[in-house]
């Protein structure tokens, strides 16, 4: 057969949104498993039932990525690496960073901020359990390291210790610390069930000042050339990652900005995750009108549930529309979404429709 690839985005059903994504490809007659992410328990156990229908039923599945220690993307591995053989699960677990990361916290004992570690990230905790127990072998996934035939474009060790060390999560906030967190978070959710919206024409796009989590930031992107189309994976990076994959791009021969015919909206379509700047940098400037059915220079993928009111936001998807994607997203009723390129046919699938071009944005 001639190589192909076949990316499936799977609707996380519940109120808030998450990631599981299948990915089956064939390269030179060598078939690869490649999954990242596995949205929450029940997520998990549907992925397993879509990789069984159309994956063949596969025994063995080669590489397993968890691109960050949130449940909607992490706990629903579980289900995966108990269900199959695993080549290599792919993930960064704070707690193996303890040497270095000791001197930035209270610690004096490094057992101790391992244990608070492993409580402040206990889905990363519970994977690792099941590895050890399964004998799955734990990689780390930092820039420039391959994953079959993906490489990883972000993030960085330094990065990634420095997101660690000021997270929220970490031991070393105090109890003040710990309300001022709570306060924030009320007043952000406050603020996002009370969002107003503008009527906006085209090539309008305001994005907040303020960026998303560290949790979010320590998320693992991906890139792939796969039959002459280039793959980008960014699970719920911010901006500070985009950058970084971006600086690192020509390293991979990916050429930016415009280089990228695959790319996975962060976080949802969220709006902390992405700036005028930085969409820029990535796909070019705003087109002065918008592009033609069928014209469109790139495919823009959404991990959204159809529950979630909150996203994708509006303003995420006008930037996207307004440097020529194709925008399409798992919250359109239809359930899961594939892409790909000369993949095996699938017997009632039909191509995604585009999302609309919305004509207000959050305020």
């Amino acid at each position: 057969m001639a190589d192909f690839f076949e990316i499936d985005f799977l609707e996380v059903h519940t109120a808030k949104s998450g990631d599981a994504i299948g990915i089956r490809y064939e390269v030179g007659g060598s078939l690869c498993i490649h999954v990242v992410d596995g949205g929450y328990q029940a997520t998990g156990e549907k992925l397993v039932a879509h990789i069984n229908q159309f994956y063949d039923r596969p025994a063995f599945i080669d590489h397993v990525v968890v691109t960050h220690p949130d449940q909607d993307h992490a706990e629903g591995l579980q289900a995966v690496i108990e269900s199959f053989a695993i080549g290599t699960l792919w993930m960064l677990l704070p707690w193996n960073y303890v040497d270095e990361l000791l001197p930035r916290f209270s610690y004096s004992n490094p057992e101790n901020l391992k244990r608070r570690l492993r409580e402040a990230y206990p889905y990363l905790a519970e994977l690792e359990k099941i590895a050890n127990r399964r004998g799955i072998k734990i990689c780390e996934p930092l820039q420039g390291v391959r994953i079959g035939e993906f490489t990883v474009l972000s993030p960085t060790r330094a990065r990634y210790l420095n997101l660690v060390a000021s997270s929220a999560k970490t031991p070393e906030e105090t109890a003040h610390d710990n309300m001022l967190v709570r306060a924030s978070q009320f007043v952000f959710d406050a603020a996002r069930a009370t969002t107003a919206f503008i009527r906006a024409s085209w090539g309008l796009e305001v994005f907040p000042q303020d960026g998303t989590s560290n949790e979010n930031e320590m998320s693992v992107v991906q890139f792939a050339r796969l039959c002459n189309q280039t793959i980008v994976l960014t699970a719920d990076t911010g901006r500070d990652g985009l950058t970084e994959a971006a600086n690192y791009a020509p390293a991979v021969g990916l050429t930016l900005p415009g280089g990228v015919n695959r790319f996975q909206v962060p976080h949802h379509g969220g709006r902390h995750n992405v700036s005028t700047e930085i969409l820029d940098r990535w796909f070019g400037e705003r087109l002065l009108s918008p592009p033609a059915s069928g014209l469109e220079s790139f495919t823009a993928i959404v991990s959204a549930a159809e529950e979630d009111e909150q996203h994708p936001r509006k303003v995420v998807k006008r930037a996207f529309i307004h440097r020529g994607a194709k925008l399409i997203s798992t919250d359109d009723g239809r359930g899961t979404t594939r892409t790909g390129h000369n993949a095996p046919a699938r017997a009632g699938w039909s191509a995604a429709i585009p999302v609309a071009y919305p004509e207000d944005m959050e305020e």
